[in-house]
């Protein structure tokens, strides 16, 4: 009889403890997508938030659960949202991005999003994906180590999400529009901003700057994030030097540097400790952008870092504002990008992929279409594209490429996205001939074997205007392996790959007129975007698509589509 009692209570134990580690592991959240009142720069204005919050509601998580998101669209426009740097094991079903791997959600309707974690550990963020409601549809995600586990750094005091982003004084839809209408450049935005704020430098925004504060020798973990839309970003912190502990939900060997550089897309974990005279210190942000011929916003975002003052006596100076690289200051910029490089330890280990199957390269090219009359606002009358490898990629606009290849439906997208540019010339050079701004237009996808080890080198060109273009990869983490200025010499190049730890991560920059090459495996099937986050870059189509098709073995699968997809 007592054995009996035991057993009952032993399987009531073992229920209870199933229970509250799925209690653990998993968590709901509630997205409502809404528009609010927002004043900024003097002007009211609405803007679409999620609950009302800008920047939106932290996700929290540890390394391996799995979190749920209801997304209610109470907006007035479609809308989608994506997990960024979420790998999503196969399941691509609720990665967001519009068109590529669903349908939108459309005003009065929702989606429950399965945001399932896996290698992720650090800072990575949440966005909208589809027209441009990013610009103010965002937030960040936490993933903390896994239960029982600890950072490879020492416990901070305290951690701060650091969100940096852009405003317009005009409605972003407006400003969308009108650029796509008139195939010119879109309006550059009219302030930078902390967490939502534009800061001291700008009107009417003094009152309502960022203020961190914090007790004097103190280490802070700031968790940054590039949430701008067009803006690759220099950070710094006056009279302080930052230790940067991880970048894109991974580690990375410390290196402190007083500055940092950040592309859109990106996000880097980083340790203030608070070691200076108490008194007040400016953060700062302004504008890297390394083409004379492209407009950007050169103002200067900030807020301040506040010691707490034990004599309550008010500060009698001005916070000090830091130092920052100058806008053009490319070599500052990648000086920043090339001391990152992977913690590779016994606690984190990392697998470089050597043994490689499948090469491509791809350029990455702003082109112009002719415009009737030379009607548009691009070049000389023409209008403003973007490629990968001359094809400017179209979306499809009545089923997403995701369900088409699950369910073989034909005609929405074509394979046969190619592996070496179709074009070959002088990328970098100079004048080259207005005949090649012209790129094709198609919805062409790459198929990937499961398991193929890929190495992909991005070449920038000079067309039109050579930059940087920050390439984001949905599905993957990837490793950095080489990077240059000129055109990538394939016999030459590789020698000088760093294979030993290299940084990994889910969006890397491709300099102005130079290239990168990154490695991963393709062990993750399904439909995945790859694309520009530059957003006008993105609008104007500089993305592809990598589809994975199904390895041999169960957990090799595209996991069985969700009962309700959002209709198109």
């Amino acid at each position: 009889m007592l054995s009996g009692k035991r057993n009952s209570a032993l399987q009531i134990l073992s229920l209870l403890l199933v229970f509250l580690h799925c209690q653990a592991s998993s968590h709901n959240y509630h997205f409502v997508v809404k528009e609010a009142t927002y004043t900024r720069l003097c002007s009211t204005k609405e803007i679409l938030t999620v609950n009302g919050k800008f920047p939106g509601p932290v996700l929290q998580a540890h390394k391996g659960d799995t979190i749920y998101v209801n997304v209610h669209n109470n907006g007035r426009y479609n809308i989608t949202i994506h997990w960024h740097g979420v790998k999503q094991p196969r399941y691509p079903w609720s990665d967001g991005p519009e068109y590529i791997t669903q349908c939108p959600i459309q005003p009065g309707h929702k989606f429950k999003q399965n945001i399932i974690f896996s290698e992720e550990e650090g800072t990575i963020w949440w966005h909208a994906h589809s027209d441009w409601s990013r610009a103010t549809v965002y937030g960040a995600i936490i993933v903390y180590p896994k239960r029982g586990a600890s950072y490879p750094f020492p416990q901070p005091h305290e951690e701060v999400p650091i969100i940096l982003g852009q405003w317009w004084k005009r409605d972003i839809m407006e400003v969308f529009e009108e650029f796509v209408q008139t195939g010119g450049e879109p309006n550059v935005s009219d302030a930078h901003t902390i967490n939502g704020q534009p800061g001291d430098l700008y009107p009417c925004s003094k009152s309502e700057t960022f203020k961190l504060f914090v007790d004097e020798n103190k280490a802070y973990l700031l968790r940054i994030i590039n949430a701008a839309m067009n803006s690759i970003l220099f950070f710094s912190i006056a009279n302080h030097n930052l230790t940067v502990v991880g970048a894109d939900g991974s580690y990375t060997k410390p290196v402190t540097r007083d500055y940092i550089t950040i592309s859109p897309g990106q996000t880097l974990d980083a340790l203030l400790l608070t070691n200076q005279q108490v008194g007040q210190y400016y953060m700062a942000a302004r504008a890297y952008s390394s083409s004379p011929a492209v407009a950007f916003d050169n103002t200067t975002t900030t807020a301040i870092v506040q010691y707490n003052n034990r004599n309550s006596t008010p500060f009698s100076s001005p916070p000090i504002l830091p130092y920052l690289p100058y806008y053009n200051d490319t070599n500052a910029a990648f000086n920043f990008f090339d001391s990152l490089r992977s913690l590779a330890n016994e606690d984190h280990p990392i697998d470089v992929p050597k043994n490689i199957t499948t090469r491509l390269i791809s350029t990455v090219s702003v082109n112009t279409f002719p415009c009737p009359n030379s009607s548009c606002e691009g070049p000389n009358g023409t209008r403003l594209a973007a490629s990968m490898n001359n094809i400017s990629f179209v979306d499809p606009t009545t089923i997403d490429i995701l369900e088409a290849y699950y369910y073989h439906i034909n005609g929405v997208f074509r394979e046969g996205f190619p592996d070496f540019p179709p074009l070959v010339y002088n990328f970098t050079g100079e004048d080259l001939p207005l005949i090649l701004q012209t790129p094709k237009r198609g919805t062409k996808v790459k198929v990937f074997d499961y398991g193929s080890i890929v190495e992909c080198v991005f070449q920038g060109t000079n067309l039109v205007a050579g930059i940087d273009h920050p390439m984001h990869l949905h599905g993957f983490s990837f490793y950095i392996v080489g990077r240059g200025f000129g055109n990538f010499d394939q016999d030459k190049d590789p020698l000088n790959y760093n294979l030993v730890d290299p940084p990994h991560r889910n969006t890397v920059i491709v300099p102005i007129n130079g290239w990168t090459a990154i490695r991963f495996k393709t062990n993750n099937p399904g439909v995945w975007f790859l694309h520009c986050h530059l957003e006008r870059h993105l609008t104007w189509g500089m993305n592809t698509v990598f589809i994975v098709k199904n390895g041999k073995h169960k957990k090799e699968k595209l996991l069985p589509a969700p009962q309700e997809m959002p209709p198109c």
